[in-house]
């Protein structure tokens, strides 16, 4: 693969999703393999090119070019290569080198980060070997597999291990559904098959979670169900269409089971409702719990952005929807998903000034009204009303859930509060309903809301 690079791009070494994903993976002080070094002491990733003769030549080449190596796979006899989409990237120019030694240049058909999938088409005079996807379903934990690729430009290594677990999320994106493999997995084996024994690729190598950069037995594979469903997509269109719901989600905990009611944590609880969106216009709210959609169980949390991403543009999606102690059923026009939507900014909040408390301390919390000065300080977004936590009893039960000085509560039990007082009223009022936990919304700095269920009773 090879891209150009300039000025800040080459000073990092490191294109921004490249150097997110390997940070990700192999910690922070890992040199990039798409750039200058991959081991101490090693030449420079372009004299293996043969592109220098001196120092100066090579710096020159340096500010010229990025050039990395992955693996990848044929699946059909007419040209067509399945890789990751991490390692084609924005890429100018990709060369494909097939075991027998030919090298085929490669035309981009398609490309999803969502799912870290890339499609390729390479031309040939005569039918290329092809392998054949085979049934993740029938896949077992302790099945052998074995994992094809080029580690360290170590072209077509092969090695051998078991499946280690299933449907892993490691926080890549929201359709995570990993195999885990122990087969030894290093970089350059990013895009390359994982095999069962019968020959079949049930996974396409793609991250290693690694303290030192190197192969410690945790490797992680995209499941072809997953990826037969994307390549399919990316075939016919060139790119990925998903549906759009618009809410913020999050799992739904024991403490959030007791606090809304449900006999049990399961589905996926709202703790947003974006404005303008399917999920606004649908009479979605804050607190709702999603259990099904179209009669497809929601067990778990991850289940709902893949169920509603599968779900085509402008068709309806029928949504089971647990509040105040009951289902109900809302009917949704499903929109598309927009791959740029902006990302919250990481930026701590500064911290309030104490001013007059309300204590709760059974929960190990201090409030205090939220005024103007307060809210512009804490760069909280206009309209933003509750009361501001200005103490933490960091034995608590709140410490132990992550609440934090600066945070704002503006919701309990799914009603709205605007003061300190109307806070402390609402908690008690959940705690005389006879219920086991209290469901606070809670914002921090403009990074969205979310839901923190206390225990009560618990300090």
């Amino acid at each position: 693969v090879t891209q150009q690079v300039t000025g800040a791009n080459f000073r990092d070494g490191r294109d921004g999703d490249r150097r997110e994903f390997f940070e990700r993976f192999f910690g922070p002080d890992q040199r990039d393999p798409f750039g200058r070094r991959d081991r101490r002491g090693d030449r420079d990733r372009d004299d293996r090119f043969g592109d220098r003769d001196d120092r100066g030549d090579r710096e020159r080449q340096q500010r010229r070019f990025s050039r990395g190596l992955g693996s990848g796979f044929i699946i059909d006899a007419g040209g067509i290569v399945v890789t990751n989409d991490h390692v084609v990237g924005d890429a100018d120019e990709i060369t494909v080198t097939l075991q027998n030694g030919d090298t085929l240049e490669a035309e981009l058909i398609g490309r999803d980060p969502q799912t870290d999938l890339a499609v390729l088409q390479v031309e040939s005079d005569e039918p290329l070997p092809a392998v054949e996807f085979g049934e993740v379903d029938s896949v077992r934990v302790g099945d052998l597999v074995v994992a094809v690729g080029n580690p360290f430009g170590l072209g077509h290594t092969v090695t051998v291990g078991v499946v280690s677990a299933r449907g892993r999320d490691i926080g890549a994106g929201p359709f995570d559904d990993f195999l885990q493999i122990d087969a030894s997995i290093n970089r350059g084996n990013s895009g390359g098959p994982t095999f069962n024994l019968a020959g079949e690729v049930i996974g396409i190598n793609s991250a290693i979670f690694s303290p030192t950069g190197g192969n410690v037995g945790i490797g992680f594979a995209i499941p072809a169900s997953l990826a037969q469903e994307v390549i399919d997509e990316l075939l016919e269109d060139g790119e990925i269409e998903r549906g759009f719901l618009g809410v913020n989600i999050q799992r739904v905990t024991d403490d959030i089971a007791a606090s809304v009611k449900l006999d049990e944590a399961r589905g996926a609880i709202v703790a947003r409702v974006l404005p303008d969106t399917p999920a606004a216009r649908a009479g979605i709210e804050v607190g709702d719990v999603i259990l099904a959609v179209d009669d497809n169980q929601v067990d778990r949390m991850r289940d709902l952005p893949r169920l509603i991403a599968n779900i085509d543009a402008g068709s309806e999606a029928q949504l089971s929807v647990w509040r105040d102690g009951e289902t109900i059923e809302l009917t949704a026009s499903i929109g598309v998903l927009e791959n740029d939507r902006q990302v919250a900014s990481r930026r701590g909040p500064a911290e309030p000034d104490e001013g007059d408390e309300v204590g709760m301390d059974d929960l190990g919390l201090a409030f205090a009204d939220l005024d103007s000065d307060i809210r512009q300080r804490l760069r909280l977004a206009e309209g933003t009303n509750g009361a501001v936590v200005v103490d933490v009893d960091p034995d608590s039960v709140a410490a132990e859930r992550g609440l934090r000085r600066g945070d704002v509560i503006t919701a309990v039990g799914g009603d709205p509060v605007s003061s300190a007082d109307e806070a402390a009223a609402a908690i008690e009022a959940v705690r005389e309903d006879d219920r086991d936990a209290v469901l606070l919304s809670v914002a921090r700095g403009r990074g969205g809301e979310r839901l923190v269920a206390l225990p009560l009773g618990a300090s």
